[in-house]
């Protein structure tokens, strides 16, 4: 009897998955179904699940506009500075947290904590006037330069949490053998926390290659556009007939970083979630 529940509660269960998979997945194979697509298929009234006749025409025709690959690089380039800057900043300010005793720490913790309270709209107004102000508007300066501040009390939390497992005895060793506080972030805590690290570079990496909102604020001209942008500019809504082909196709090659990293970094973020649940 145990032996029968037990085979139709795994039964139940990979149903359950096999559905959630499929239905997780749908949105995937329908964008890439209708880059395939022809013109008449993707704006028939009828549903086409699958093209008739696959056709590869409309990649040829993307990768032969100087717009898409020029957003290509725009993107490639500012994700990368921000990227670079958010995470460094990200884990100096944790092992600051984390390792290091100083007066009022737990408190401006605390008030670093309260800014994910602020919603991101009411930010929109501010700092728009703000970097005006600095002549950064039409740059991709307000889309690098304040990660290298921290951004993201979030992301601090999270790294700030696997540096605090991390025994002291390690830094008060080091600090015997006269290593000081850069020495030990760079060469014993951040190796320590690899998995973690990993899993807070994809989120942002993530955030950042999909951002949309702040692109469009702060980067006005063709010339600037990233990947999120350009896409939005091939919906033409005065159109009766819309380009899905090179739509899908856009937003399928836009979607191949972000499945590559997830490729690479499944690993540690699976890892840094085990550790996490054991810790807990």
């Amino acid at each position: 009897m145990k032996r029968h529940t037990s085979m139709l509660k795994s039964t139940i269960l990979y149903v359950l998955l096999t559905g959630a998979t499929v239905l997780m997945s749908f949105p995937l194979f329908w964008m890439i179904s209708s880059s395939l697509k022809t013109l008449q298929e993707t704006n028939s009234p009828g549903i086409v699940w699958i093209p008739n006749n696959p056709t590869w025409e409309a990649y040829i025709g993307i990768f032969q506009n100087q717009n898409f690959l020029r957003a290509y690089f725009n993107s490639v380039f500012y994700v990368t500075l921000a990227l670079a800057g958010t995470l460094i900043s990200i884990a100096a300010v944790s092992y600051a947290f984390s390792r290091i005793e100083w007066p009022g720490r737990n408190i401006v913790f605390f008030l670093m904590l309260s800014t994910m309270m602020i919603p991101p709209q009411a930010l929109i107004v501010p700092q728009y006037v703000f970097f005006n102000k600095l002549k950064w508007i039409g740059t991709f300066n307000p889309l690098i330069i304040p990660g290298y501040f921290a951004g993201g009390a979030a992301m601090i939390f999270l790294l700030r949490q696997a540096m605090a497992q991390i025994p002291k005895e390690l830094d008060e060793s080091a600090f015997v053998d006269g290593a000081n506080h850069i020495q030990i972030w760079w060469e014993i805590v951040l190796p320590l926390v690899k998995a973690p690290l990993a899993t807070v570079a994809t989120f942002l990496f993530v955030g950042l290659w999909n951002s949309l909102l702040t692109p469009l604020m702060y980067l006005q001209t063709v010339d600037l556009y990233t990947l999120p942008v350009y896409v939005s500019t091939l919906y033409n809504i005065n159109s009766t007939v819309q380009q899905w082909p090179t739509i899908m196709t856009a937003a399928v090659l836009t979607t191949v970083p972000l499945i590559v990293v997830f490729f690479f970094a499944q690993r540690f973020i699976l890892e840094s979630v085990v550790v996490s649940g054991l810790k807990g």
